[in-house]
């Protein structure tokens, strides 16, 4: 049976990839910070489904040690390194902590992978926004890397701390540069979630508006249940790599939340207010990615398109409101 250790296993990908990994008959091993141990229903709830399956380990990505114990212990087959400070906007905020957490947590895994297991493979979870202002579109694997917050400027950092490992001590590792991917699953504090929640809230009469920044801002959205199995796929290849993970369609934030809207009989410009408080400092305008080498060479594809993916997360935040599980949060920067 194959050991397999996430780190990041309570999010949105995480969650995803633990199921996953369980029905490929994994030893599916998760790290989390102890304030989860102690608070499982709010802090494990993505993943409550599947506990009684996981073995959870309490570690700190900002404690080398505490991260070379854990993987002493578990010297896992599959490392998939999925957590970091991840909201963008966040990160302009806090950038002191967002690029210590990312940097020093993924170099901590990679030097504590080389010295107690070695043969593991580890995943990285790039980001499309190591690009920033884009050089060319699409982005592919080629494309220069010009990032335009805290948050790239750090996934930069743990690409290059990635595959500085593979070449200088044969690591089997490889960086997933994966584009916004979105899901019922996905945090409130993401503009596609809030828009979301914000839509099955107005619907159900419990908000009146939905206030955004940049509605120009475009994206290509793509369903992160899809996203899990391209970085199942990395770890699977005979030689390390690293793949743009994309559906090569891009919109923008209008219309994500035109079709939000629509789902539920509702016209959009009747609710939404655009504030220039939720701009980013720097903006990324564009992004998108094109996803040829992992639908080459890993036989990768999507399943679920832009419009699907919206109506599944309003419907799934219609339930969650009816059962009184939506949050009250009304505004969003497009992260």
């Amino acid at each position: 049976m194959k050991r397999a250790l996430i780190t990041g296993i309570t999010g949105q990908d995480g969650s995803y990839l633990a199921e996953l990994l369980l029905e490929k008959g994994y030893e599916v091993h998760g790290m989390v910070r102890r304030v989860a141990l102690e608070d499982p229903q709010h802090r494990l709830f993505r993943i409550n489904h599947i506990a009684s399956r996981l073995k959870l380990h309490s570690a700190s990505l900002e404690s080398y040690a505490s991260v070379f114990d854990v993987l002493q212990k578990i010297k896992p087959d599959e490392c998939y390194h999925l957590a970091a400070q991840s909201f963008v906007s966040y990160s302009f905020e806090d950038e002191f902590s967002t690029i210590n957490t990312n940097i020093n947590g993924t170099h901590f895994v990679l030097s504590a992978l080389k010295h107690v297991s070695p043969k593991c493979r580890f995943y990285f979870a790039a980001s499309s926004e190591m690009f920033g202002k884009v050089a060319e579109t699409p982005q592919t694997e080629k494309t220069p890397f010009h990032p335009r917050s805290p948050y790239g400027i750090s996934k930069v950092a743990g690409f290059d701390l990635t595959r500085n490992y593979r070449e200088a001590y044969g690591l089997h590792a490889s960086s997933g540069i994966l584009f916004n991917h979105e899901s019922p699953r996905r945090g409130y504090e993401f503009v596609t979630r809030k828009i979301t929640n914000a839509v099955a809230r107005i619907k159900l009469g419990l908000n009146k508006e939905l206030r955004l920044g940049n509605l120009d801002a475009r994206r290509d959205w793509g369903y992160a249940q899809d996203y899990v199995k391209a970085m199942w796929l990395m770890l699977q290849q005979e030689r390390p790599d690293d793949y743009v993970v994309a559906t090569g369609e891009t919109h923008d934030v209008r219309e994500f939340v035109e079709a939000a809207f629509a789902h539920v009989g509702l016209k959009w410009k009747d609710y939404v207010k655009v504030d220039e408080n939720f701009y980013r400092p720097a903006e990324v305008q564009t992004l998108t990615g094109d996803a040829s080498k992992a639908r080459h060479a890993l036989g990768w594809k999507e399943s679920v398109r832009f419009r699907q993916l919206v109506e599944m997360m309003v419907e799934a935040d219609l339930k969650n409101v009816r059962e009184g599980a939506g949050t009250t949060a009304g505004c969003a920067r497009p992260d």
